[in-house]
């Protein structure tokens, strides 16, 4: 993405501040996997939203005073040797030269310089709670100041939560976002195609998992946007199945739920398909209706709609289809107001997307489901699952697991399917499998 992007941005929220006010906020911490080996670092998602900077140990710090509006970034500062180690860093120069900050300071030097840039602010907008350690270091900077009141210093007087900011901001996608999500679902696409393709009997849930890895690197996302679930027969009936390590069984389907990451935004795609390449009778019919119910669901997304509108039509077309096959009984009407479709669908419709994979912003205001409106991104995934020795349930019925999940765009007169090239139709699965 194109880094005046990100410098616009920090403008737009310079401009949002109260005056002789400062945010602060820290990209993620490294984490250690063991001894000395670290996790894979990945920035601070609302830190990397203002930035674009992926290196860690950094700090931002947008200031509105006397002297106006800055953005200020502390980092690493350049180390040949320790570069020579571990790779190269941007360093406080370059930082003001290739990503458009105003001021750069050495992250060793955040001491010495942010209370400096307190100092004559009466607001702090941070995340307090997010990073302890730092917000130790904050409340010792700050009290220091208020302790030099009496020699005519201003110290901050109030701590403003940043998140209520940042992430309406961020629920509505700006057209280089909505460009760089297009291209995460391509791949992501991609990947499931390829794997409808390569799974058969006696195949590892986790060598599956690993076609989807394979077109992800190829692709350029060097990182899922979650564990992917790779779950077959039963394992598809507990919805965070992350094990991957069974056998994939000859007449049982497999859910998968996977999704590729490109430059810090996520794609959330899942699909169920026969591991022999078949539908039986009996999934068939569980699965048209789980599709049925997306389809339902598709037809709500549309501005002016309220946000619960598409997760009413998928529960109506699921329970429905439940009475159908004798998983519930009673009237339509009855189940829906007992909520008894939640034994064999127990979770929402959807959820935002965007640089998180469960993203940012609000379903509610006032109490109230918020509209759809133009530039929001959320998933469509509604499901179905009857875990193996459920009672008063037919056997045939049992130990069946379907997900079928979609990521849509609010467009002005409806939506658009980022992931609509994954084939979704019971028969067109087949010919797609068969074909490879």
């Amino acid at each position: 993405m194109n880094l005046r992007e990100f410098a616009s941005r920090r403008r737009h929220v310079l401009r949002m501040l109260d005056k002789d006010s400062v945010l602060l906020l820290p990209t993620a911490a490294e984490k250690t996997r063991n001894r000395d080996v670290h996790y894979p670092f990945r920035a601070e998602s609302d830190f990397y939203y203002l930035t674009g900077f992926a290196e860690p140990e950094a700090l931002l710090v947008l200031k509105r005073g006397a002297r106006g509006m800055e953005s200020i970034l502390f980092c690493r500062e350049r180390d040949p040797e320790k570069e020579r180690w571990d790779g190269y860093r941007v360093g406080p120069e370059a930082a003001v030269s290739k990503f458009g900050f105003d001021q750069a300071y050495p992250i060793e030097d955040l001491g010495e310089i942010l209370p400096g840039l307190l100092e004559g602010s009466e607001r702090i907008y941070c995340n307090m709670g997010a990073d302890p350690e730092f917000d130790g270091a904050l409340l010792q900077w700050v009290n220091e100041l208020r302790q030099k009141t009496r020699l005519g210093v201003q110290a901050p007087s109030e701590f403003v939560a940043l998140d209520p900011l940042l992430h309406e901001l961020r629920l509505f996608k700006s057209r280089a976002e909505l460009a760089q999500m297009r291209k995460a679902a391509k791949i992501t696409v991609s990947a499931h195609k390829r794997a409808m393709r390569a799974v058969h009997p006696g195949m590892l849930e986790y060598q599956l998992e690993a076609e989807y890895l394979h077109e992800f690197h190829s692709q350029g996302a060097r990182s899922p946007a979650y564990p992917s679930i790779v779950a077959g027969g039963n394992h598809a009936t507990v919805l965070h199945y992350v094990e991957n390590n069974d056998v994939l069984n000859d007449g049982d389907l497999v859910l998968v739920d996977a999704g590729a990451e490109l430059d810090h935004y996520a794609s959330d795609v899942t699909r169920t398909y026969p591991v022999n390449g078949r539908f039986s009778p009996v999934q068939r019919e569980l699965y048209d209706i789980v599709l049925e119910a997306q389809h339902a669901a598709f037809a709500k997304v549309q501005p002016g709609n309220h946000w619960d509108d598409p997760h009413a039509a998928a529960v109506r077309v699921l329970t429905k289809g439940m009475l159908h096959v004798g998983l519930l009984k009673g009237s339509l009407s009855e189940n829906l107001k007992k909520l008894s479709y939640r034994r064999f669908y127990m979770h929402r419709t959807g959820h935002w997307l965007g640089m998180d994979v469960h993203d940012v912003g609000e379903y509610k205001i006032d109490g109230r489901w918020r509209l759809l409106e133009p530039g929001m991104v959320l998933t469509v995934e509604p499901g179905l699952y009857v875990s193996r020795g459920e009672r008063g349930v037919k056997k045939a019925l049992q130990g069946i697991g379907i997900r079928i999940e979609d990521d849509l765009v609010v467009s002005k007169d409806g939506y658009e399917n980022l992931t609509v090239g994954v084939p979704t139709d019971a028969d067109e699965i087949e010919r797609w499998m068969a074909a490879g």
